[in-house]
């Protein structure tokens, strides 16, 4: 359903909302996601349905979480007659992933809001057994953290969290002028790909986030120092860990080496 210019949606800077409108960025973004029928896909932050429409054409049926209620009767009226659009009313912090999955794996989708989403990356790894895969539009800097390697400038906390819990594959980048409003910094899609259980640290996941913190809290300083009252020199070196090095230089394995070195007696 078209909507008029005298009845265009007010973009609100409390939803950091910056809408795609760029129908080949759009197209692309689809067959990078490939959706199939009968598939449970949920869409973070829907917006005007730039993304939502194409994708509930290939699905038939889309729940998409929206905060913005100016937005939901929109969402419904663009819907009708495409397929079978479900609409959950919600802060996307506050949604149990878990619950809406059911007992099919949920592919998760959004184009995220930049002022919150390494909070919605982290919430959506604590549903992570819930979840097949997920495809984000994010600012293109917090992309590159997600998919940096030791030793990089912006390798740090992001990058070890969620890189132990999935594969991250950065697809397309997408300039300001793919969007209205235009946000004043470039941006990327990210692909997601939940690791299989047996891949995951079998330390305990607060142990390990901890540590991650305590390590990249000051940078320039080595383990032994950055880690005091959490790890001394002699049970990081029982890890496996030089202590002399710094969280930068280290992979995302050494990271549960150290955890488990905390919860050894």
């Amino acid at each position: 359903m078209p909507i008029s210019p005298d009845d265009r949606h007010v973009h609100k800077k409390r939803f950091g909302q910056h809408f795609l409108h760029d129908q080949n960025l759009l197209r692309r973004i689809v067959q990078a996601i490939d959706p199939k029928p009968g598939e449970r896909v949920v869409e973070i932050g829907p917006g005007e349905g730039a993304l939502t429409l194409p994708l509930l054409r290939a699905l038939g049926r889309l729940t998409v979480i929206e905060l913005d209620r100016d937005l939901i009767p929109r969402l419904h009226a663009a819907a009708e007659g495409v397929g079978e659009l479900d609409i959950v009313h919600a802060d996307v912090l506050g949604v149990d992933f878990t619950a809406l999955a059911g007992d099919a794996p949920l592919r998760v989708v959004g184009n995220l809001p930049y002022n919150i989403s390494s909070p919605i990356l982290f919430h959506c790894i604590d549903h992570i057994d819930a979840i097949r895969d997920m495809h984000f539009m994010l600012q293109k800097e917090v992309v590159d953290r997600m998919a940096a390697t030791p030793g990089s400038k912006v390798y740090g906390r992001l990058s070890v969290m969620l890189q132990l819990a999935c594969r991250v594959d950065p697809l397309l980048e997408v300039p300001p002028s793919a969007f209205k409003p235009p946000p004043k910094v470039d941006s990327a899609v990210v692909r997601l790909v939940p690791r299989p259980a047996r891949e995951r640290p079998a330390a305990d996941a607060a142990t390990i986030a901890r540590v991650v913190k305590a390590a990249f809290g000051q940078r320039r300083k080595t383990l032994s120092n950055a880690l005091h009252g959490v790890l001394d020199a002699a049970r990081i070196e029982s890890a496996g860990v030089d202590p002399k090095t710094r969280a930068e230089q280290l992979p995302p394995a050494a990271f549960v080496q150290l955890a488990q070195a905390v919860a050894a007696p």
